[in-house]
């Protein structure tokens, strides 16, 4: 019994992995059940001189005196012999060379320079079972300097992930390899990165998540949960922001599974790293609490690689930064060491020379038959440890049934039954209140029936309305909790949210600020919605509304500007049955992101909304007419619904027949078929108003070219709320007024 439930955690996990990607796609070059295998399950599942000499060191970077000292040479597990090891490197770097080559596009520096260091992870360090990239235990890799993404693509190759074809294809229409490591399109890719400092900060996540499982469900005689993330980034991302934001979190925590390989370069785009950067890279990081190791020789180091890899394991309570010296472009004799070689094809001539250089003889794109029976282990290999894992999680079900089943929710991502009737309800004749405090309410019912759910503000909770009541904060000894406390640091919590999202379906993470403060996070909701993170963002504050604090806390443009992102929901409840709606949407909706604009003001209960009106986006509340032919409609969101209502009930005292229309979400109502948009807005009907507290910026679609929107299209005032609405012309009278002029 235990092996087919088993069996079915494993299989149903990789299924819906497969759904998605050939949902998102054509299906032309996705994997497919019958092309990947399973384990039998008995339950669940010649050193080559260095390039150049010639490179300038700054004393503040380099010169230094250190109080990090390089790893000691002390080789770890099973390697192959030094010499299959150079040539299986050199594999590595001309894969990359000959895929950039091809392409004329891409980056070939990183990878010739980062090889040895990821031959040692593929080959020697990680777990993973090629030809299932969803198992749940694997460890997790991510690019961070993704434009180096040829680098993992050699390494999947050698792997088993994909084909020859896979590398030939590179950064071409319809590929699995693009021009940037995209996890929605290469099974083996664990999130989207590009934008420098993301990954770094999903890796964060990742570690982040990986931590909380183990200690909610790891016991005493079977640690169920055991992963690594190991993270490559470059100078680029230790140059932006958000890794500062995201490494000291994660050394606050204690993410001691959590390594990162810096590859310390000293080129960027403009060229030597001197011109901008020349920080105590390892001093910052020993400052944010981080382990740190220095490997000298990252060209031709491999025992020191491997030296520092197994130090950073020793380290249980810090996550490890291990600062890797590389040679970009290694190999190259004329471009190697020099920003010429960071983001271009080499040229057939330096090609040449580099094949020569390194002593290449073979074709483009060959693999050499030692290294290919070397790597080809992997395949056998990763479906013994799968299939071990899987005997491990059948004994688990068997003695902890109760987190088993919870364990698996979060794995497979499938939703408890009837888990939506935990949404609270509301009448007219319930109390007003901010849509941030039904909000909460929502939050704290969900969590009781949501295993997968948890997340946590930007330093606002308390005006966010965002803390879990039930449980404590996720701190380094206490990572079971489920309030995650992120300081205020917003772009950061984004992309950690991103991470703990991929890190497995069944996890709902959500995060809060004042939705104006979107504008500090916008990079990471856009990679949200671009590599398919079903993140919940609780925005709250979200109109002139929140009065006095003026306009650098009043949210504008931000409503305009999210409706014109792809694959996000922008929702903006108007009272508590519009916010238990908008949850059941963000819940349900685990491939794109959802935001929820959130009031800070009272708003009333409202005759006619309902949580099955939020599903379809626009609905009707309330209309006298017959026929689908009311004299005007009246359309509003969020705080604006209720000024909208309110006129209807003056213009219908003088006779006028008033259909009222909620309109939570325009992608929701996109998304509706033609008949039912019809039945909500018929064409027929011209008089249309629509309110809102933000931009009119693309309500001419709604309205029509002889429809009247009414918004806000200059910057807000510090005043109280109501005295700001009424000089801005957001009052009932101003949408009778406007109404009588249509109709």
């Amino acid at each position: 019994m235990a092996s087919t439930s088993s069996v079915t955690l494993s299989q149903a996990l990789l299924s819906r992995a497969i759904s998605s990607h050939a949902s998102a796609q054509s299906s032309d070059h996705r994997p497919s059940l019958s092309t990947l295998s399973f384990p039998g399950f008995s339950g669940l599942k010649s050193s080559i001189p260095r390039a150049s000499s010639s490179r300038r060191r700054l004393p503040s970077r380099s010169n230094h005196k250190r109080r990090v000292r390089a790893a000691a040479v002390e080789t770890i597990g099973t390697a192959a012999e030094t010499s299959l090891v150079e040539k299986s490197v050199n594999t590595i770097r001309f894969l990359s060379i000959d895929a950039v080559e091809k392409a004329n596009s891409g980056h070939p520096g990183l990878p010739m320079g980062c090889a040895p260091m990821g031959h040692i992870l593929y080959d020697e360090v990680m777990s993973y079972n090629p030809k299932n990239p969803y198992w749940f235990n694997r460890d997790r890799f991510i690019l961070s300097a993704g434009h180096g993404c040829m680098l993992q693509y050699a390494l999947l190759h050698l792997a088993g992930y994909d084909s020859e074809e896979d590398l030939k294809s590179f950064r071409q229409w319809g590929s699995r390899t693009p021009g940037h490591p995209e996890n929605f399109e290469t099974p083996g890719v664990e999130v989207t990165t590009g934008p420098l400092g993301q990954g770094i900060a999903n890796a964060v996540g990742l570690a982040l998540a990986e931590k909380h499982l183990a200690a909610r469900f790891n016991k005493p005689d079977n640690e169920i949960v055991d992963h690594y993330t190991y993270v490559i980034l470059g100078d680029g991302c230790q140059m932006e922001g958000i890794s500062n934001e995201v490494c000291s979190l994660a050394g606050h925590w204690g993410l001691g599974k959590l390594i990162a390989f810096y590859d310390d370069n000293h080129i960027s785009i403009d060229g030597d790293t001197e011109i901008a950067f020349t920080e105590n890279v390892e001093t910052r990081f020993e400052g944010l609490g981080w382990h740190v190791i220095w490997v000298k020789n990252g060209n031709t180091g491999y025992d020191e690689i491997r030296a520092a890899i197994k130090e950073a394991k020793a380290v249980k309570d810090k996550p490890t930064l291990i600062k890797v010296t590389t040679t970009i472009g290694y190999g190259s004799p004329n471009k190697a060491n020099s920003y010429s070689v960071h983001g271009s094809a080499l040229g057939a001539k330096e090609v040449d020379a580099t094949r020569k250089n390194l002593g290449w003889p073979y074709e483009p794109f060959h693999v050499p038959e030692d290294v290919k029976a070397h790597w080809s282990r992997h395949t056998p290999q990763g479906a013994a440890l799968e299939g071990e894992w899987n005997a491990k999680f059948a004994e688990y079900e068997q003695k902890y049934k109760e987190e088993a089943a919870e364990l698996k929710a979060i794995i497979t991502g499938e939703l408890p039954a009837g888990w939506e009737k935990a949404l609270p309800t509301y009448t007219p004749e319930s109390p007003a209140d901010a849509t941030r405090n039904l909000s909460q309410q929502n939050l704290n019912a969900l969590v009781k029936v949501l295993p997968g759910l948890l997340g946590g503000s930007a330093d606002l909770a308390s005006s966010n309305m965002t803390l879990l009541k039930m449980y404590g904060d996720f701190q380094k000894d206490t990572p079971e909790e489920r309030n995650v406390r992120f300081g205020v640091r917003e772009h950061g919590m984004g992309a950690i949210c991103n991470g703990i999202a991929l890190h497995s379906p069944g996890f709902i993470p959500y995060c809060a600020t004042f939705f104006v403060f979107t504008d500090y996070m916008r990079a990471a909701i856009r990679i949200s919605a671009l590599c398919e993170a079903g993140v919940i963002y609780v925005m709250t504050h979200d109109s002139i509304g929140l009065g006095e604090d003026g306009p650098t806390h009043q949210p504008i443009e931000h409503l305009a500007s999210f409706r014109a992102m792809p694959n996000v929901l922008m929702l903006r409840p108007a009272d508590g049955n519009e916010t238990a709606g908008a949850y059941k949407v963000a819940v349900l909706n685990r491939k794109r992101p959802s935001i929820l604009a959130l009031s800070r003001q009272k708003l009333p209960q409202l005759p006619g909304t309902s949580i099955e009106g939020v599903e379809k986006g626009g609905y009707i509340i309330s209309d006298n007419s017959s026929g689908n032919n009311p004299n005007v409609i009246l359309i509003g969101t969020g705080s604006e619904l209720e000024i909208a209502a309110k006129a209807a009930d003056e213009l219908r005292k003088e006779g006028k027949t008033v259909r009222v229309v909620s309109f939570v979400s325009w992608e929701l109502f996109d998304e509706q078929s033609d008949a039912y948009k019809e039945s909500v807005l018929p064409s027929a009907v011209s008089a249309r108003v629509s309110i809102e507290a933000g931009s009119t910026f693309g309500w001419a679609k709604i309205v029509g070219s002889k429809g009247k929107a009414i918004g806000i299209d200059r910057f807000g005032a510090s005043a109280p709320a109501g005295k700001i609405y009424k000089e801005f012309g957001l009052t009932p009278e101003a949408v009778v007024a406007a109404a009588k002029e249509l109709c």
